[in-house]
């Protein structure tokens, strides 16, 4: 038997009239499985192992390896799990500075702030969106001059972009001060031939229903220092002392991941390369099938690696195009497309108004005409059509 789902109001028959139903959401950046995953989750059913323990978990941590470079990956049970990880196993305190562009997300520098860090927030190269090397030299020597260099300068990979790891490195090195990659949004992409976010001290990793590769949740913390990685395991699993009983010098998380999101992330990496393709395909389609329209720009790839354009971010210029940013977005919400503003700025954000900054007039005016538009590696051409196409129909140039 078939049930229908209820019409939306908006479409239900008016006078009598037959009324189409509504064209089907397109989201910005849905998961995208597989075919696989069912046949690996019930292997890991079959054996028991449905907590974070047993083979998949290690299993999955060498497959993040293999792709990325890192010789040593820790699962974790989030993202924002790993960089929490990140700063404790660099002894933050509090009191200490750490460093990042205020163009990211709040969980970028939220665990250090909760383990009382001040942030301070430098702005973004308008050329690659990310972390400019130029303001961060410049304030590095301001701050060994006043005698209070960062603890941590975290860089941050945006929309699939890596940041310029090579500068910063060289930056921070000058001074002792350790980096942390923040590559949530950066899987799959490359700096100069390798992994984003290789070089850094510490890395970050994200699979979040909302990335390129997802495992329903989870995340990781790479390096290839094995004594970081060991505090970083001892502390994710309680800090249990090794004992015949419970044991804890110091107090640790329940930061595993379990073997069922393992599987699941182990069964999609497998296809990170095409799914890298498709998502710059993706740009390339939209790019050209907008090329004509005034006042549209697209995120610019840096010319130091390849992004894997995890979403396809554009700017509106609203005298040009006719329309401003919000309202393109408005328009297309009423179209039935998700798109998303592009980060705002962490100084903006009202938990950080009294936060230290410096610059971040490239990071506010990305903000304020900055799109996200739907990428999901899963997206049909008649889906993208459709995008643009509400697009076109905004544009009042």
């Amino acid at each position: 038997m078939t049930f229908l789902a209820p019409l939306h109001p908006a479409a239900r028959p008016l006078g009598g009239l037959a009324a189409e139903v509504s064209p089907r959401r397109i989201h910005l950046s849905p998961p995208h499985l597989t075919g696989r995953e069912a046949a690996a989750l019930q292997a890991v059913l079959d054996s028991g192992w449905v907590a974070p323990a047993g083979p998949a978990i290690p299993a999955f941590e060498a497959a993040i390896g293999a792709v990325t470079g890192f010789t040593q990956v820790l699962a974790t049970a989030s993202g924002t799990a790993a960089l929490h990880l990140a700063f404790r196993v660099l002894d933050i305190a509090p009191g200490d500075e750490v460093w990042a562009p205020g163009f990211t997300f709040v969980a970028t520098i939220a665990p250090a702030v909760q383990m009382g860090a001040v942030p301070r927030f430098l702005d973004v190269d308008a050329g690659s969106w990310t972390l400019d090397p130029d303001l961060l030299r410049r304030e590095l020597r301001a701050a060994a001059r006043r005698g209070r260099l960062p603890r941590a300068v975290v860089a941050v990979d945006i929309y699939g972009q890596a940041a310029e790891l090579d500068a910063i490195l060289a930056a921070c090195g000058h001074w002792g001060v350790p980096v942390v990659s923040d590559s949530a949004e950066g899987l799959g992409a490359t700096i100069r031939g390798r992994h984003a976010g290789r070089g850094a001290l510490l890395a970050t990793l994200s699979f979040n229903g909302n990335k390129i590769v997802t495992a329903g949740g989870g995340g990781a913390l790479a390096s290839d220092d094995p004594v970081l990685i060991g505090r970083a395991r001892h502390l994710a699993s309680h800090a249990k002392d090794p004992a015949p009983h419970y044991q804890h010098s110091a107090t640790g998380h329940a930061y595993g991941l379990s073997s069922l999101l393992a599987a699941v992330g182990r069964v999609q990496l497998a296809d990170l390369a095409p799914r890298v393709a498709a998502r710059r395909a993706i740009f390339a389609r939209y790019a050209a099938g907008l090329a004509d329209l005034p006042g549209l720009s697209f995120m610019p790839e840096a010319p130091w690696g390849m992004a894997t354009r995890w979403l396809t971010a554009l700017l509106v210029d609203p005298v040009r195009f006719g329309t401003d940013r919000e309202a393109l977005r408005e328009s297309l919400d009423a179209a039935g497309v998700e798109s998303r503003p592009v980060w705002k700025p962490l100084p903006l954000q009202p938990i950080f108004r009294d936060a230290p900054a410096a610059g971040g007039t490239v990071a506010e005016a990305l903000f304020a005409r900055g799109l996200c538009l739907p990428s999901g590696t899963g997206m049909e051409a008649g889906d993208q059509d459709r995008v643009i196409t509400a697009i076109r129909d905004a544009c009042r140039a």
